[in-house]
């Protein structure tokens, strides 16, 4: 399988899905807009803008925006993207494939001729501080282990060698750097632009500290991942991403950063106000651009929402048998609610679901648990057994908001960023419920004949 997004691009292009706009477009708010008012229309294509003002980058938009563009990652359904993910995200493969020249070499600007400006990060909203970078992966290493990780993090462009970088997941990268400050160091990082969707999705994997990233990503792609050297910095980097910025996270410097227009559709002000300084600037030959459009978007959710529901689904297995589904709806901005369907054999297994999904992520604020006739992926669905199998004093189980860790970014929280959670069971009895209205499947096909009066 190729692990090069130009490749994934191309067949993406030959099925239809790659629409360009050759007049020039303006950095603010244009291409952001553009995307939204499709969005409406529950359109999603891949958009390439061939001129944006003041740049030789064109800039390629939308590219994770569906579970089917992640099933052509994957090679399979869309409806299989996250049991695949979490079948496949445990079959880690160590080892890297170093490509001694990759293409992303083409290209190196150092010292004084590095230019953010030149790339085209765009201000995506009106709340914005300023241009953002929004589909950057950074790369780093724990100072104490040397394993790697890479994650998506907002970067406000401040200057042309300086970028605003937040860590308020208060994961991975946000310890890495604590312990390299307590050191007195700052923390070499990359952040690389343009990768494959399988890149972009191992990302979110939830793996132990002390076990790096990129295993679990080949694990996605079932070989090794295919890596490459930094040239002023200690590091390896997927060797086929567009645009690698290299660098160093500062130690003992803080900037302000923000607002940004995050996933929760709010503007956010909360920031870890860390410091990105450049050393080199490199890309390939006819590089792009990605620009992943943030707010409450497809782009921006779909990709967290199938690593939920892929990790949520790894952890039910290892404790309850006959687990049919899980989803993260778009509506809980594909992060913060749960939907879980399961045949229930023993009381009680329901409510093991809800606390073994909190204890996956401390995102996650409320988790519903169905019966296996619940479509999940219908809220719809999920709201009439809530409506017609729940009652709420014996259902609903709630852990306070003291004792509950949750998101920076949820403007809920309080200012120690904790949060409330909820569990519910919105399964039947085991036995002396009302029986389920259903149609007469021969019937069914019978009056298939009859549809063409309804047309």
């Amino acid at each position: 399988m190729s692990q090069d997004l130009r490749d994934f691009l191309k067949q993406l292009d030959q099925d239809g899905e790659v629409k360009h706009v050759t007049e020039e477009v303006k950095r603010e708010y244009e291409i952001s807009t553009l995307i939204m008012e499709l969005e409406k229309e529950h359109r999603y294509p891949v958009m390439v803008f061939d001129q944006v003002e003041n740049s030789a980058f064109p800039v390629v938009t939308s590219i994770l925006s569906t579970r089917e563009r992640f099933g052509k990652g994957l090679g399979v359904d869309a409806s299989k993207v996250a049991e695949t993910y979490a079948k496949r995200i445990k079959n880690r493969i160590e080892e890297v494939k170093v490509i001694d020249n990759p293409p992303f070499a083409d290209h190196c600007l150092t010292g004084d001729d590095i230019d953010l400006y030149k790339l085209p990060i765009t201000v995506h909203f009106p709340i914005d501080a300023g241009p953002y970078v929004t589909s950057g992966l950074c790369v780093a290493k724990d100072p104490e282990s040397g394993v790697e990780t890479l994650g998506f993090h907002r970067m406000q462009l401040k200057s042309k060698d300086t970028l605003g970088i937040s860590l308020h997941s208060r994961q991975r990268l946000w310890e890495y750097f604590r312990r390299s400050e307590e050191k007195g160091e700052s923390l070499e990082a990359a952040i690389v632009i343009g990768v494959h969707p399988n890149i972009a999705l191992g990302s979110m994997a939830l793996v132990p500290y002390d076990q790096g990233k990129y295993g679990a990503i080949a694990g996605l792609f079932g070989e090794p991942l295919e890596v490459a050297l930094c040239a002023t910095v200690n590091l390896q980097v997927p060797a086929y991403a567009e645009i690698v910025l290299e660098g160093e996270i500062l130690a003992d410097v803080r900037e302000k950063e923000g607002p940004f227009a995050e996933f929760t559709n709010y503007a956010c002000y909360r920031s870890t106000e860390n410091v990105f300084k450049v050393k080199a600037i490199r890309y390939r030959q006819n590089a792009f651009y990605h620009d992943l459009t943030p707010g409450m978007s497809s782009e921006h959710i779909t990709v967290v929402a199938l690593q939920r529901e892929g990790d949520v689904l790894n952890a039910l297995h290892q404790t309850l048998p006959n687990i049919k589904a899980v989803h993260a709806p778009f509506s809980a901005c594909g992060l913060f609610h749960c939907y879980i369907s399961m045949k229930k054999i023993a009381e009680g297994q329901p409510m093991q679901a809800i606390y073994a999904a909190f204890a996956v992520d401390h995102n996650i604020k409320m988790v519903v648990v169905v019966d296996e006739d619940v479509d999940v992926f219908n809220e719809e669905e999920v709201l009439w057994a809530l409506a017609t199998r729940l009652q709420a004093d014996k259902g609903v189980s709630i852990l306070p908001q003291h004792l509950g860790m949750g998101v920076t970014l949820d403007p809920s929280t309080d200012e120690l960023s904790r949060t409330s959670k909820m569990g519910i069971d919105a399964t039947k009895p085991l036995s002396g419920f009302a029986p389920k209205i259903q149609l007469d499947d021969e019937v069914r096909e019978a009056v298939q004949r009859l549809l063409k009066y309804a047309k």
